[in-house]
């Protein structure tokens, strides 16, 4: 398990919220996160490298389009937490599609924002994970810090 910090000392060492994820593999890859008290998608690489910082590019969210990832991601964690309770099987996942009609619709609004624009940044975030509950609606259980890529 990794080591856990509080939500306080999170933000005096200078780690952001990460609001939502859409993608997660050995490490978060796509998701939507604070940089400098604003949100931002991130979409990362180097999945080998679980010893170290990985590397994202990053591009800022409008505040409408914030809005309806947080709105598509309390969709999942109410599945969620359905799944964890023995209440839903993997296949009732609203990614799955044709399952959450408001899921479906959010997905294809957000489409388009979700990628990776010619002007993206590109930085690295290191994580720390606080105490909470992995799946939350007001994000996850892992804070980045971020810094500029070498």
């Amino acid at each position: 398990m990794a080591e856990t910090w509080d939500e306080e000392q999170l933000i005096a060492d200078g780690f952001e919220r990460v609001y939502a994820e859409s993608e997660w593999y050995d490490g978060p890859r796509e998701g939507l996160a604070d940089i400098d008290g604003q949100p931002h998608y991130f979409h990362g690489y180097d999945y080998d490298r679980a010893d170290e910082a990985d590397e994202y590019s990053v591009w800022p969210a409008s505040g409408a389009a914030a809005e309806l990832e947080r709105e598509q991601w309390a969709i999942f964690v109410r599945w969620n937490e359905r799944y964890e309770a023995g209440l839903a099987e993997p296949e009732s996942h609203p990614a799955e599609g044709g399952i959450d009609a408001r899921y479906d619709e959010l997905e294809q609004l957000l489409a388009p924002h979700r990628q990776v624009p010619a002007d993206a940044r590109r930085l690295v975030g290191e994580l720390r994970f606080d105490s909470g509950a992995r799946y939350r609606a007001d994000g996850l259980d892992y804070w980045f810090q971020w810094r500029p890529s070498r």
